[in-house]
């Protein structure tokens, strides 16, 4: 049980990396920009890869008349996500020492582990609605009015994963390095599960 419990500890703790590294990234390249234009996301808020990247995109942006990219302040989500992720980092660390003491059984890693994922999707579909606003909700007096073969106006969002054609951009959306070391942190939390009633049934 002392193995599942480090483990515990150790996946909650993981969670803490997204304080310290981007959650998702977002590129946009095209023929007049070899290095591509990135903005990477992180739980308190976006930042440009490149010091002037965010200043480049609200530029070209606004010819098509899709909002600026949104400041820390501007978006609940970065307030309320570093509460959250702290959170669940410190009761599963608490959880682990729990368990360490022979104080939790191994199935409320489990449990843990089931609720982390919940908010994982919930965050998911959050920002994927957030990329459709983004992409979607278009000034009508924007300088350039770019439609569709059938007159439509043309949407611009980015991908939630993947690659997507925006005019002569190719956007790559993907997770950045806080999303993995968060997935490992997750697969520990199950080990730790799977080791600790195993441990319980010998």
């Amino acid at each position: 049980m002392k193995k599942a419990s480090l483990l515990m500890m150790v996946g909650a703790a993981l969670l803490l990396s997204l304080f310290f590294f981007p959650l998702w990234n977002i590129e946009l390249g095209a023929p007049q920009y070899p290095v591509p234009l990135g903005m990477n996301i992180h739980i308190t808020g976006i930042e440009g890869v490149k010091e002037f990247d965010i200043q480049n995109i609200d530029g070209l942006n606004h010819y098509i008349g899709m909002k600026t990219i949104p400041k820390a302040e501007q978006m609940w989500e970065f307030t309320v996500f570093p509460i959250v992720i702290g959170l669940m980092s410190v009761l599963g660390i608490l959880l682990g020492i729990g368990g360490y003491l022979n104080k939790v059984k191994p199935i409320f890693f489990l449990y843990w582990l089931i609720l982390m994922s919940v908010l994982g999707l919930l965050g998911m579909y959050d920002f994927n609605l957030w990329l459709i606003d983004y992409g979607s909700d278009l000034d009508p007096h924007a300088i350039m009015k770019m439609v569709d073969a059938n007159g439509n106006p043309l949407t611009y969002e980015p991908p939630i994963f993947g690659h997507r054609k925006i005019l002569n951009f190719d956007a790559y959306s993907y997770p950045h390095i806080g999303a993995y070391l968060m997935a490992v942190g997750m697969f520990f939390t199950l080990l730790a599960y799977l080791c600790g009633r195993k441990a319980k049934t010998n």
